[in-house]
């Protein structure tokens, strides 16, 4: 028994906030119903590459729910979500501020059907304020946030990030945190809960050691300025096959250990800035593979910086079963939270558009010939 089983959840986004989301929740053990368009494709379906007709990353993020098709915009879709809606505990939904309401869809809607409601919105800038209405992406929310402001190279200015800040840890993190808070509070209150999930708020709010200086009147932090950014010797260290290695060894038993196993402990009386310049010259005279044996049983914070192929091969994440293979030969990072100090199985593959529609609204009681009345007026696509 998964902690979150008998949470069921009607999840109606799409791209990366929402559906990693709502793919936590189901690692998690909920019951995740996507609904999707039976004409607009979720764009990060056809991604590549290609695995039976549905993305790598698609498969990912939606494996373990449910999914059904309903034209959202036909004028039963509404009388057909507020037959569901009884049967769930949570509405996720992603679209800008607004589109819910004119499909009928909103949370006062679905709250006069189901009071005790949990609905979750996530988007770019809030449900309120100036930029609402305002379309954005991961970049746009970490540039406006400030993020981008100190997060690159003196050099070249902010760079991109392959891993998407914004909308992961700024948008599925804190709607999770805050559906499990809201079902926490029904179950002491019986109340549901209106949750207004902004990435860009989120993202002024993940700075915890920047900010609050800035904002009582220290100097701005830019590129390089601070410790933790690049200013000191915490940082990549180019090696002679023009790979990478990390330094994080700030604390000063690491700092020690780091510099033995260099054989330069003379450099201990340098400021950071320039024992940055000594580790650049250092590292450079070296392949990665030499780096990684001579600090492989040195606990100095001092690591590789890996392709994912090696990441998945790494002892760290192998000993751990964090990637796993299915029967059928695809690779897939397995759930990452665990309880009890136990590996977690991969959950099963992400379904095809539309696969569970006759059992989902069979379950919330219609029957046959409804369906069936239902999917000739086009309801379903």
């Amino acid at each position: 028994m998964k902690p979150l089983a008998g949470l069921k959840v009607l999840d109606f986004s799409t791209l990366l906030p929402g559906p990693y989301a709502t793919m936590l929740l189901a690692d998690l053990g909920a019951d995740v119903v996507r609904v999707e368009s039976p004409t607009r494709d979720d764009l990060v379906r056809n991604m590549k590459p290609q695995i039976a007709g549905q993305s790598a990353a698609f498969r990912y993020l939606n494996r373990g729910k449910r999914s059904i098709t309903l034209d959202l915009k036909h004028a039963d879709a509404a009388d057909v979500i507020h037959k569901l809606i009884n049967e769930y505990d949570i509405v996720v939904e992603q679209f800008r501020p607004g589109v819910m309401q004119r499909l009928g869809l909103d949370y006062a809607a679905l709250a006069e059907v189901k009071p005790d409601l949990i609905y979750c919105s996530i988007s770019g800038y809030g449900q309120t304020g100036a930029y609402a209405d305002k379309a954005g992406h991961d970049i746009n929310f970490l540039s406006l946030a400030g993020v981008a402001s100190h997060m690159g190279r003196a050099d070249a200015g902010p760079c991109p990030l392959g891993v998407q800040v914004a909308d992961q840890a700024a948008g599925s993190h804190p709607a999770v945190v805050a559906i499990l808070s809201a079902v926490i509070q029904r179950d002491r209150l019986g109340k549901g809960a209106q949750i207004d999930i902004s990435m860009a708020d989120n993202s002024v709010a993940l700075q915890a050691l920047l900010a609050p200086g800035a904002l009582n009147g220290a100097p701005e932090d830019s590129y390089e300025s601070h410790f933790l950014n690049g200013s000191g010797f915490y940082d990549y260290y180019r090696t002679r096959d023009q790979r990478y290695i990390s330094v994080g060894s700030l604390e000063p038993q690491f700092k020690q250990r780091l510099l033995e196993t260099l054989k330069a402990t003379e450099l201990a009386r340098l400021s950071d800035a320039d024992l940055k310049v000594q580790l650049k010259e250092i590292f450079i005279t070296e392949d990665l593979a030499v780096w990684q044996q001579r600090f492989s049983d040195v606990d100095a914070c001092v690591e590789p910086v890996l392709t994912m192929t090696e990441a998945a091969q790494h002892p760290a994440f192998v000993s751990r079963d964090l990637i796993q293979t299915t029967a059928d030969g695809e690779v897939q990072i397995a759930p990452a939270i665990r309880f009890d100090n136990e590996a977690n199985e991969l959950p099963a593959e992400a379904p095809v558009r539309g696969a569970d529609t006759d059992l989902v609204m069979a379950d919330a009681g219609l029957n046959n010939d409804e369906i069936n009345n239902l999917r000739a007026a086009g309801v379903f696509g």
